[in-house]
């Protein structure tokens, strides 16, 4: 695309429209990359019914065979002549890392509780987001972010702990006798953090989702190969339906979450990440009956409250910069 140029042939300012159609094409790529918390709140209860009905390791590798059909279809293969070298060589299997990571961390895990804390140390993910957003892509924010981040992810800790609570001194033994989980976990949530800001600075609008499924698809079929969650002799129909559905689910999850990422607003779909185990309990009332009680509830204050107190750092960080590109488009165009 050519510049517009005058009668005398000098490049035109760039108009204050022009900064508003950019704002216009933020907001539309954040709001599909909000699809992506959804289909993850959905995919969380179709992926304890796939391990229950394949195994890990066989239920992941259908589940992400489906995932990159589906994903085939809706955006097609990457176009690797014009992808950033560093987006596909260090980017892409950061993604595929950050899958693996997190798989083994819940195949180590021993016990529910420390299934439940391995879920929250993953869920650094979204604060951490929203920290290499502002460390490497510039993103600008007001000082509250960080105690709202702090509140939100404290909401999370009430989520997934349940009516039993959380105790900081169990937490701790368990990490000294198994750290493995924990460990993994943290890799996993540090490793999608980074994925996530590599796809800002490097994926020049190009969605590699297919790509990364294919891959995710072999890393999980060669560790099925290896007899490493293995599952039942026979599959359910649950666990069927449960590795369609959730293929279709995490498809959408990712395309949407790498389009968000590549062209919208950072922090507001970090924070929204933050509803995805809300949506999960939510979905798991009706996939697996589970009950909702009023530690739930708690929880899901808190993290409303969090995100509340986060968006509106962000907002006026935004509206700042918008001020400051119309006033910089103004002040160009006397």
């Amino acid at each position: 695309m050519t510049a517009e140029v005058s009668k005398n042939g000098a490049p035109k300012p760039v108009s204050a429209n022009a900064s508003d159609t950019s704002v216009s094409l933020v907001r539309r790529a954040t709001m599909i990359g909000l699809f992506a918390p959804i289909c993850w709140g959905m995919s969380v209860s179709l992926v304890r019914g796939i391990a229950e009905g394949f195994g890990l390791a066989q239920g992941q590798c259908l589940l992400y065979c489906v995932a990159a059909v589906f994903l085939f279809f809706l955006v097609g293969l990457p176009d690797f002549r014009r992808m950033d070298k560093r987006y596909l060589c260090i980017g892409i299997p950061t993604a595929n890392l950050s899958s693996l990571t997190f798989c083994l961390a819940i195949f180590f895990s021993e016990g529910g509780a420390q299934t439940v804390e391995v879920g929250m140390i993953n869920y650094l993910w979204p604060s951490l987001t929203i920290l290499f957003a502002v460390v490497f892509n510039g993103v600008r924010t007001r000082w509250w972010l960080f105690p709202g981040l702090a509140v939100a992810f404290t909401g999370i800790v009430v989520i997934l702990s349940g009516d039993h609570g959380f105790s900081l001194t169990e937490f701790a033994d368990r990490v000294a006798a198994h750290p493995v989980s924990y460990v993994l976990a943290l890799l996993a949530a540090l490793t999608w953090a980074a994925f996530s800001s590599m796809t800002r600075a490097w994926s020049k609008g190009i969605n590699p989702s297919t790509f990364v499924f294919m891959v995710d698809a072999l890393i999980f079929g060669c560790l099925w190969a290896a007899g490493i969650g293995s599952g039942p002799d026979e599959a359910s129909m649950r666990g069927i339906l449960s590795v369609v559905f959730g293929g279709l689910a995490m498809g959408c999850a990712y395309a949407a979450w790498t389009h968000g990422m590549s062209k919208g607003n950072i922090t507001i779909l970090a924070l929204a990440s933050y509803f995805t185990p809300v949506l999960s309990c939510v979905f798991a009332v009706f996939w697996i009956n589970a009950e909702l009680g009023g530690t739930f509830w708690a929880g899901v204050a808190i993290v409303v409250a969090g995100s509340l107190l986060c968006w509106d750092a962000t907002d006026r960080g935004m509206k700042a910069k918008i001020a400051r590109e119309k006033a910089a488009a103004a002040e160009s165009g006397k």
